[in-house]
């Protein structure tokens, strides 16, 4: 179903694409809207539990196109540095493939403290008060990662 990574020699893996993903600040939500056209918007999200989990409002584009179809595609670029004298780019990215679905309850309360602690971890007890107050206008989703790659190019 997922094609094999063309630069095999630059492919990592495990605990590796894991380091990328708690490491990243944001990533590139990619879905697909009803007409079929490819819709990417950056989002600010956590890795946990082998998904990836981010929050936004009850209502938009993505929703909308997840809706219609829930797979999904999600890109992290890590550490990054350009080699100008190399005509070339070190850099770190993965790129996570999978169905993304909206949670609710206890899950959804953990993903939205996990991206407390990884945002703002020095203003816990005010984010929990946060998600108390604002919990029913914020939808969390689970993105159940399916394929995943990590790829690599050192300086």
């Amino acid at each position: 179903m997922f094609k094999t990574m063309r630069r095999q020699d630059r492919q990592v893996s495990g605990a590796e694409v894991a380091v990328i993903l708690e490491k990243c600040e944001y990533g590139v939500l990619s879905t697909v809207n009803q007409n079929g056209y490819a819709y990417g918007v950056p989002v600010s999200y956590v890795y946990r539990d082998d998904s990836i989990y981010f929050h936004c409002a009850n209502e938009g584009v993505k929703l909308d196109n997840i809706k219609t179809n829930n797979k999904v595609s999600f890109c992290v670029i890590g550490d990054k540095q350009s080699i100008p004298e190399k005509f070339t780019t070190a850099y770190e990215s993965v790129i996570v493939f999978g169905q993304a679905t909206i949670i609710q309850g206890q899950e959804k309360n953990d993903a939205l403290v996990a991206l407390i602690e990884k945002y703002a971890p020095d203003y816990m007890e005010k984010g929990k008060e946060y998600i108390q107050k604002s919990n029913e206008k914020t939808t969390v989703v689970k993105i159940v990662i399916e394929h995943i790659t990590g790829k690599v190019r050192p300086q």
